[in-house]
């Protein structure tokens, strides 16, 4: 089909307001959210869409994972649909448009659409993916995992956050349980609009970020077992201190990325220390490192120099290490047609654009393994995320969405009247 025309555009003002009415829900203490994944907030914030999905039009459906699916009708009801999706779940102390966009976003589309009597020959589904972020219930894109095969639905229900509480008991709880059983459905293409959650595009003066690939990644939880003593009368030349050890490996992750650069990170973000008093050694260091590359083989060989590495720095101070993978996916490589697309509709609407990898991990990346999948990001100030002090521009927010309209409808194939 022809592509769009340059004038068609979103109701941007409309966007707006609704990413602004939906931070309302579950409000942090500096400004940002507090809506975990299967809360009371998250099921007001379903609630919302729901209905603002239903006064444009859609019909609502969930899957037996939480995962909120509003479609709306094409000329050809057997037509696979064109999907659109993200997240409304936010981190314990983050921000209004992290995943929250990509939704509002999608529902946006169908409003200036059905606005502008605008039909396609295929549906156009919004998707609210549960339980992205993965920090009440890790791991990360929960909902999305389990919808592409990587995990199992009842695994998924037994997983339990810091108070014992399990998934599969608060979804239903909330009252978001779908009778659809997850992954049944079939696409013809999935859109998600992200914010970069970086400082590249704010740094290059790009409108528009065109993500080729997503990162890989491997979550690493490693154990340093040493042994406790007291801290004032333990000679230092008899101590096993996990506390080192976990200094060592700190050292060896950052070198290890640093190493491969320009196409790896690595840090250790979560760490335990037990028992964790001010006057005893550390006796064991439970944390979790997180290694990314969009480069499988070099994703591959920071594990490797990590895990020949670390025992013996460990053993050279008297304490043992062990570790285990927790999380990992290889890194996506999104659909060049439907990335055509982007870059056309970018170029068509005036907006500057560039090629980017996305650096935090999406449900994009697990449906790609299924279905043709694209990302589009757009910039965020200052690259700042998952806290409270995120923020984006009303005009970010307005190109983005503009052009995911443009692709999206390229690809449901617009009928002429």
């Amino acid at each position: 089909m022809s592509a769009p025309g340059a004038n068609l555009k979103i109701n941007g003002e409309r966007l707006w307001d609704s990413l602004m009415e939906m931070a309302k829900i579950g409000p942090g203490i500096a400004g940002g959210n507090n809506r975990q994944t299967v809360t009371d907030e998250d099921s007001e914030a379903r609630h919302l869409f729901q209905n603002w999905c239903l006064e444009a039009g859609c019909t609502m459906a969930v899957d037996d994972m939480g995962t909120m699916f509003a479609r709306f009708e094409g000329t050809d009801p057997d037509a696979l649909p064109v999907y659109i999706g993200s997240h409304l779940d936010t981190q314990p102390t983050g921000g209004k448009y992290d995943g929250v966009l990509g939704v509002l976003a999608g529902l946006e589309v169908i409003r200036s659409i059905r606005d502008l009597g605008i039909k396609t020959r295929r549906p156009i589904v919004v998707s609210n993916w549960t339980n992205e972020e993965g920090t009440r219930f890790a791991p990360a894109m929960l909902a999305s995992g389990v919808f592409a095969g990587i995990h199992s639905r009842d695994w998924a229900y037994g997983l339990t956050d810091a108070r014992g509480k399990r998934f599969g008991d608060e979804l239903e709880r909330i009252g978001w349980k779908g009778n659809e059983p997850v992954g049944t459905r079939k696409m013809h293409a999935f859109f998600e609009l992200h914010i970069e959650q970086g400082p590249i595009l704010e740094a290059e003066g790009k409108d528009i970020g065109v993500v080729t690939h997503g990162q890989g990644l491997r979550w690493i939880e490693c154990t340093v077992t040493g042994k406790g003593q007291h801290t004032g009368s333990t000679p230092m030349y008899l101590r096993r201190n996990a506390g080192r050890g976990l200094a060592r490996v700190t050292e060896l992750v950052h070198e290890i990325a640093m190493k491969y650069q320009p196409n790896a990170v690595g840090a250790i973000g979560q760490v335990d220390v037990s028992p964790n008093s001010r006057n005893v050694i550390p006796e064991k260091v439970v944390f979790t490192i997180d290694f990314r590359s969009h480069k499988l083989d070099i994703l591959t060989a920071m594990e490797a120099e990590l895990m020949a590495r670390a025992p013996g720095l460990c053993a050279d101070i008297g304490v043992k290490f062990s570790a285990q993978i927790v999380g990992q996916f290889d890194p996506p490589a999104f659909d060049e047609t439907l990335l055509a697309r982007i870059r056309d509709a970018a170029g068509r609407l005036g907006y500057s654009h560039m090629d980017i990898v996305s650096g935090a991990g999406h449900d994009a990346c697990w449906i790609n393994r299924l279905y043709p999948t694209a990302m589009i990001m757009c910039p965020c100030v200052d690259g700042l995320s998952h806290n409270e002090a995120e923020e984006i521009l009303p005009a970010w927010a307005e190109a983005g969405t503009n052009v995911l309209m443009h692709a999206v409808l390229e690809t449901a194939e617009v009928v002429s009247a």
